[in-house]
């Protein structure tokens, strides 16, 4: 019987082509949608997701509260010997008994910022990534070794662990690179250690090498500075929350009390760090998860359109399938053999649209993974990703039968062999309200995308309050870290083609990402009042540099002696939360220097536009053994400037690798979410219009085989071309009108709520909303004119024939 139900299902498909591609195609659009935010999804929780070899692996966070407010933080403070020592971790572990294994990890040589290294091996020199990490790391991580054991990889304070891409890249093999050495940042000797697998990308650590960190001896920070990231593994049945509470108590002993600031420490599974990620309230409770949540909704709705789209499809051929149903009742068919008759029909139709999709979805991935930034593959050999979109097909094959399921079989023999079919008001609600909820849909991805759309555009493109073209930045390093070496750079850099200035900076302007309190003193300060200054020591041309506007006061000056050692400028905001009335001359006190505002520039922002303006501090230091030198290129000249700089940097160091970055290309990387945000939702708005369309088509089918004979008498009676358009036009654009009703409000809450992340937002206009609305209305008045155009033209004799 089930064979039976298959084979009239070919048959139907064979006899009736186009209304099976229409059926077909709707499905699998909407399939394809599905399954490509089903690859997306299940590659975002893939990220750091260690299965069972990650079920007691912990990141610890930090909760701070100061000045009234509470934020949050995946950095923790740094021990007090500026190093994490063996006998520090022996200590927490003492004083935490649930902690099994202990280990910190940072990028980079100079904390905290991590820029590229240079390895150099013979005449081979390459710069990059690295990291710094405890003993304990590939004891705890399990990222599998080629060479080298995770116990001993990293005891060595002279031991260095390379990937196996580098390994290869410098000695030919991971099992040559073993024992070999290499000269570190033109300043030491590293033994290779042990060669790790290259780090997947479902990781969201990136390093080419990884050292011990005891062999970082730079004693730049401490318990006042968050420098680094901890990770525990827990044992077996431990209780999180409780070593969290211990892991705060050791904390604050070793510490001390800081006044005006809490601190607690918490504990958040490392497999949940990639999608919670953002904190509110000083707990990590949101982030990428809200886009998963998101494209996942978008993929129900996009397929429920698919599945609206073949009820009202087959419906609009009820007419044509009553007497075939009719036929079979009075042969002796059963309501249920006729429901399975009809699903059969539906899944048959499922299974071909998923295997069209399937085809669709292998031609898009290429460019799908172009624009999300994804390395996405087919799971191919993976049983459990095909049971998944079986499972699809199937329900898509069920939703989407069970309307003309249920409905045809319910036709009564008599009437319909008379050939006297008609509709309930009931059925014919359902019909319409379907058709509203698919526009409702649709009309809200529309305002979303319209949204979205805009407010990346917005962040990418606002004013941060500095000028970030035409700037290019390289790493202060070797011999770059003396004054001497850096005014040698400008000296010569500042004659070069190509390049209009050069000044340098402790941080670059858009990553200022810490923040500091107990350091900073002035004058009037109440004993309470704890503000978290965001700081960078500069050159004497930086506010020139980055064309920031000082509002009051003046600027940094070579001319003025002292400057440097005891001269000020702070931001607007800064004055704000310091409660200072006429600052300039007022005594400002950081990093153990006492001196005076003299000058205030205009608020810039120094994190992304998600966060308000942070209270920034400036003082002049061209000493700093850390940091970056920024280069402002000529317009058009960035190519000769390029060559200039890297003259310069190999003249001044000329073992190690010379590399830069552009300042705007750094900026637009903090908005890389909200980018492939924009992408997806003009995709998917689009497939869901265009879906939304082709049921409005079946709708439009449905009406016009039931008033087939109507339309012929009114032009018996003389109706012209545009009253028959008009007649049906206006009638399906009230369920567009319905639709805009219900959607503009829920587009409203929505996107309103989206806005709410960002401190800087564009306003939710009115004709947003009117576009989105248009825009749908647009197309359905297109898809409904074809149909009602091509059924106006049928020839009245042929319609009315049979009267």
């Amino acid at each position: 019987m089930i064979k039976n139900y298959f084979l009239i299902a070919w048959r139907n498909i064979v006899r009736n082509r186009v209304y099976a591609t229409v059926n077909i195609l709707g499905l699998a659009l909407g399939l394809t949608c599905c399954i490509l935010i089903f690859l997306w999804v299940r590659d975002e929780k893939s990220v750091d997701n260690f299965g069972l070899a990650g079920k007691d692996l912990y990141i610890v966070y930090e909760t701070y509260t100061a000045d009234g407010h509470t934020g949050g933080m995946y950095q923790t403070p740094m021990h007090s010997d500026s190093v994490m020592t063996s006998s520090y971790i022996e200590e927490v572990r003492s004083s935490v008994p649930e902690i099994s294994k202990l280990a910190c990890y940072t990028t980079g040589y100079e904390l905290p910022w991590g820029y590229p290294e240079t390895l150099q091996v013979g005449d081979k020199t390459v710069k990059l990534d690295g990291a710094r990490a405890g003993e304990d790391f590939f004891k705890i991580f399990p990222f599998p070794l080629v060479e080298g054991n995770a116990a001993t990889i990293l005891h060595d304070l002279k031991g260095i662990a390379l990937s196996q891409r580098t390994a290869v890249a410098l000695f030919g093999s991971p099992r040559a690179a073993m024992g070999q050495r290499i000269h570190f940042q033109n300043q030491v000797d590293f033994t290779v250690s042990g060669v790790f697998e290259d780090i997947p990308a479902t990781s969201s650590m990136h390093f080419d090498f990884m050292n011990n960190w005891e062999a970082q001896k730079r004693g730049m920070v401490n318990w006042a500075g968050n420098n680094f990231i901890t990770y525990v593994k827990l044992a077996p049945g431990s209780d999180p929350e409780k070593a969290a509470a211990l892991m705060t108590k050791y904390l604050l002993t070793a510490m001390g009390p800081i006044k005006g600031v809490t601190v607690r420490l918490g504990l958040q599974k490392v497999s949940d760090q990639y999608l919670y990620n953002v904190f509110s309230n000083g707990l990590p409770v949101t982030g990428r998860i809200e886009y998963v949540r998101i494209f996942s909704g978008v993929a129900v709705f996009i397929l429920l359109i698919a599945c609206i789209n073949f009820m009202n499809l087959a419906t609009a051929r009820s007419v044509k399938r009553a007497k075939e149903v009719g036929l079979r009742k009075v042969v002796g068919s059963s309501r249920m053999q006729l429901i399975g008759q009809f699903f059969g029909e539906s899944l048959l139709f499922a299974f071909l649209a998923m295997f069209l999709s399937a085809g669709f979805v292998i031609l898009l991935l290429p460019a799908f993974n172009s624009f999300t930034g994804k390395a996405i593959r087919l799971p191919v050999g993976d049983m459990d990703s095909w049971l998944t979109l079986l499972a699809i097909a199937a329900a898509t094959g069920f939703v989407a039968g069970s309307y003309p399921a249920l409905y045809l079989s319910s036709l009564r023999p008599v009437q319909v062999l008379k050939g006297v079919l008609s509709f309930t008001r009931g059925s014919i609600f359902v019909r319409k309200g379907l058709t509203v909820f698919q526009f409702v849909l649709s009309i809200v991805l529309l305002i979303a995308t319209i949204v979205i759309t805009r407010q990346t555009d917005y962040v990418q493109h606002t004013n941060p309050g500095y000028d970030r073209e035409n700037l290019v930045y390289v790493r202060v390093e070797g011999a770059l870290s003396t004054g001497a070496g850096y005014r040698l750079f400008r000296q010569q850099a500042s004659t070069m083609p190509g390049i209009a200035m050069i000044d340098r900076s402790s941080e670059t302007p858009h990553s200022m990402n810490f923040a500091v309190t107990d350091p900073i003193q002035w004058e009037g300060k109440s004993r309470d009042a704890q503000v978290a200054f965001v700081p960078a020591s500069v050159g004497y041309d930086f506010i020139r540099l980055m064309h920031l506007s000082v509002v009051k006061g003046r600027d940094f000056s070579r001319l003025n002696a002292t400057d440097s050692m005891d001269a000020f400028i702070v931001n607007e905001e800064a004055v704000r939360q310091m409660g200072i009335k006429n600052p300039i001359g007022k005594w400002i006190s950081a990093w153990k220097k006492k001196g005076h505002i003299i000058g205030i520039v205009k608020d810039y922002h120094t994190r992304s536009l998600r966060e308000p303006i942070k209270p920034v501090v400036l003082d002049v230091k061209e000493d700093l053994d850390f940091g970056v030198i920024m280069a402002r290129t000529r317009p058009g000249q960035t190519r000769q400037a390029l060559a200039s700089l890297a003259t310069v940097y190999k003249r001044i160091n000329p073992n190690l690798a010379f590399a830069y970055q552009f300042m705007d290309e750094e900026y637009q990387k903090m908005y890389n979410s909200e980018l492939i945000t924009s992408k997806l939702s003009v995709l998917f708005a689009t497939l869901a219009i265009v879906i939304s369309c082709l049921g409005l088509l079946g709708l439009v089918l449905f009406a016009a085989e039931q008033r087939t004979r109507e339309i012929g008498i009114r032009k018996v009676l003389g109706a012209s071309l545009a009253q028959i358009v008009t007649l049906f036009s206006i009638n399906f654009l009230r369920l567009v009108v319905i639709a805009f009703l219900i959607a503009g409000p829920l587009g409203w809450f929505f996107m309103n709520s989206w806005l709410h992340d960002f401190a800087y937002r564009i306003a939710l206009s009115w004709w947003i909303f009117a576009l989105a609305g248009m825009a749908v209305g647009v197309m359905a008045l297109l898809t409904v004119s074809y149909q009602a155009v091509k059924t106006a033209l049928t020839n009245p004799v042929t319609s009315l024939r049979s009267e």
